[in-house]
């Protein structure tokens, strides 16, 4: 009897665009990456208008992105890729001092961050986590930046006329009181296991809730739930 079982398919390398002004940066993440059978650098950019026209040539999946560049920055840059039709995902590359333009790529549509003085191995594993689709919002990596955004005063909040809060009525209208209890925990940055564990949930159910605030907020990826959940108020501010 022959075998007829269908070769496996070997999953296509995820193709990534390293855009960052200092040479030492991008070389250090190509050699790493070259070493690699499932990331592939398909382009080099030093500047965000380069990265932009590198996602349109290349096809790229992932684009490691600094914030500080000359000319046109990361977050202008970010704001363009994910506005674009490419489909291609953002992970900024920052440090912590650097907190006004992270939030600032958070707005532009960012999908993960990662820090400069990471692991490699843990760089490369980010790269994997956003080209898979998700967002990356993991301990010790965002979780600061959650508490640090959590704790700044709403864009024109102050000064703006009282009024309906549009992010709350958006969630108030398209979402069941568990699913609010489930975004607000995710705007605390906290894992789906952690979450689970909150709500004495499976982690399969947590996964679904999130699958279902995605598509009834229209919500890109988990970080834009952060956002939401901190527009709407959900999570309290210090």
């Amino acid at each position: 009897m022959s075998d007829t079982t269908a070769p496996a398919v070997t999953p296509s390398p995820v193709r990534v665009v390293l855009a960052d002004d200092q040479p030492l940066v991008r070389t250090a993440l190509r050699m790493v990456m070259a070493e690699t059978d499932d990331l592939i650098v398909a382009g080099e950019a030093s500047d965000g208008a380069e990265a932009v026209r590198l996602v349109e040539e290349t096809a790229a999946d992932v684009v490691v992105m600094d914030l500080r560049m000359p000319g046109t920055d990361g977050i202008e840059a970010t704001r363009r890729i994910t506005a674009g039709r490419t489909g291609a995902r953002v992970v900024v590359l920052t440090t912590f001092d650097d907190d006004d333009h992270v939030y600032g790529a958070l707005h532009a549509g960012a999908s993960g961050f990662l820090v400069k003085d990471m692991a490699m191995d843990d760089i490369l594993a980010a790269v994997r986590i956003v080209a898979s689709g998700d967002a990356l919002i993991a301990p010790g990596v965002t979780g600061r930046l959650i508490k640090e955004f959590t704790r700044r005063p709403r864009d024109g909040r102050d000064t703006a006329p009282a009024g309906p809060n549009p992010a709350a009525l958006r969630i108030a209208e398209r979402t069941t009181e568990r699913e609010r209890e489930v975004l607000t925990l995710v705007g605390r940055g906290l894992s789906n296991t952690e979450i689970a564990d909150e709500l004495h949930i499976s982690l399969g159910t947590m996964k679904t809730y999130v699958t279902r605030l995605l598509a009834k907020l229209e919500a890109r990826d988990r970080v834009q739930l952060v956002i939401l959940a901190y527009e709407a108020g959900l999570v309290s501010a210090g």
